[in-house]
């Protein structure tokens, strides 16, 4: 059973056999034809390597750009929960009657948030405070994070102590001109 066969695939068979036939090439070197393949495959790899790298360096700033928004996101969270511990720390070691590990009830609570307050106002960057979300929510945030006792509320704690650190702060609200 014989098929046919196209003439495509015929010459291209041909032209096979006559690539692939090395034989007549070194029988006669005068008519013997050099090709400098290395250096095709030089200039191959050098036109490639102009075409992709530009497009590997736009993928790569592509990648940071995408990655520094949510790493700056989770840098500035991780700054403001600090800031909210030290100066929790701090006011609870600066006012009479607060200790570390005790419940505190609402007059002391009150005067530790607004110490805090006042202390993460005058210190802290004024970028820091308002990544904070300013002197109220620094205040909410230190509020959140004392042990008050059970009938401290926002009415009779935050706000008083809110209030109380604005009256007293020594830095003006806003250091931009």
């Amino acid at each position: 059973m014989l098929r046919y066969r196209a003439p495509h695939a015929l010459l291209g068979t041909a032209l096979l056999a006559l690539v692939l036939d090395t034989g007549s090439a070194r029988a006669d070197p005068a008519t013997s034809l050099a090709l400098p393949w290395g250096d095709a495959v030089v200039a191959l790899a050098q036109g490639l390597t102009s075409l992709l790298l530009p497009l590997a360096i736009a993928a790569a700033t592509a990648a940071a750009a995408r990655i520094a928004g949510p790493l700056r996101l989770l840098v500035t969270a991780a700054l403001v929960e600090r800031l909210v511990t030290n100066v929790a720390d701090y006011a609870v070691n600066a006012v009479a009657g607060a200790a570390r590990g005790r419940t505190l009830d609402v007059p002391i609570g009150t005067a530790v948030i607004a110490r805090a307050v006042r202390r993460g106002h005058d210190e802290a960057p004024a970028w820091l405070m308002g990544a904070a979300g300013g002197p109220a929510g620094l205040a909410e945030k230190v509020f959140r994070s004392l042990p008050l006792d059970a009938r401290a509320t926002a009415a009779n704690t935050l706000v008083p102590a809110l209030d109380e650190a604005l009256a007293k702060r020594t830095r003006p609200a806003d250091p931009m001109p």
